[in-house]
C-alpha cells in the first residue's frame, strides 16, 4: 500500500480501538497499549501540561499529544507521545516534526527490538531532537539524542530524575512512572 492510499483510508473503515501503521508498504494493525503503558503515558502528559501552564519556562512546550502519527522513511508510525517545543505558535500535529518522541516499551522481544532499534533509527533520522524509551521491564529511560550529539544517548535509572535543556525546569521522576506501570500491571 502506498502512503497516499494509507492516508486516504477513512476512519469509517478502521476500528478505533486498534493502532494502524504503514511500515514498508504493509499495514500493521496492533492492539492499543495496555494500561501499564497508557497510565504512565497519561501521567507524563499531566506533568507536561502542569509544566506548560505553571512553570516560568513552560511556554517553550507548545503542545504534547498521545498516539500521534509520524511519517518516517519506512512509512507511518504511531508514537506513544509527541512533544513540540520552541515553535512559538500553534503546532500542526500532522505536519510539524515533534521535538521529542516518547515510546513506552511493550512486552516481548519484537516490541523491544522495534522500540530500541527500528524506531530509534527512524526518529533520529527524521530529525527529532530527543527520543525517549521508557522501559518498565528494564526500569530505565533511554534517551537518544539528535544526530551528532555527544553523547548520542543516555540511560537514566529508576532512582534518577531526568532533565533536558529542551524543557528548562521540567523534571521527570522515572520511579513514579514505573511505580504507576507496576500498579496497572498487577491489576491485569
Amino acid at each position: 500500500m502506498s502512503p497516499e492510499e494509507f492516508a486516504a483510508v477513512t476512519h469509517d473503515h478502521c476500528d478505533p480501538s486498534f493502532r494502524y501503521e504503514l511500515i514498508n508498504g504493509d499495514v500493521i494493525v496492533s492492539p492499543p497499549p495496555d494500561d501499564a503503558g497508557q497510565g504512565p503515558n497519561e501521567r507524563l502528559g499531566n506533568w507536561l501540561w502542569d509544566y506548560q501552564q505553571r512553570h516560568p519556562s513552560g511556554k517553550v512546550l507548545d503542545d504534547t499529544l498521545m498516539e500521534r502519527s509520524v511519517s518516517t522513511r519506512v512509512g507511518t508510525r504511531v508514537v506513544d507521545r509527541a512533544l513540540w517545543i520552541g515553535y512559538a505558535r500553534p503546532v500542526h500535529s500532522k505536519s510539524d516534526l515533534p521535538t521529542i518522541i516518547v515510546e513506552f516499551v511493550s512486552a516481548g522481544r519484537r516490541a523491544w527490538q522495534r522500540d530500541y532499534e527500528h524506531k530509534r533509527d527512524e526518529y533520529i533520522e527524521l530529525g527529532c531532537k530527543e527520543y525517549w524509551i521508557i522501559d518498565r521491564f528494564l526500569r530505565t529511560l533511554t534517551v537518544h539524542y539528535a544526530l551528532g550529539a555527544d553523547p548520542p544517548q543516555r540511560v537514566i535509572t529508576e532512582h534518577e530524575i531526568y532533565t533536558t535543556l529542551l524543557l528548562p525546569g521540567f523534571e521527570l521522576p522515572l520511579r513514579k512512572l514505573l511505580e504507576l506501570a507496576d500498579q496497572y500491571a498487577s491489576e491485569e
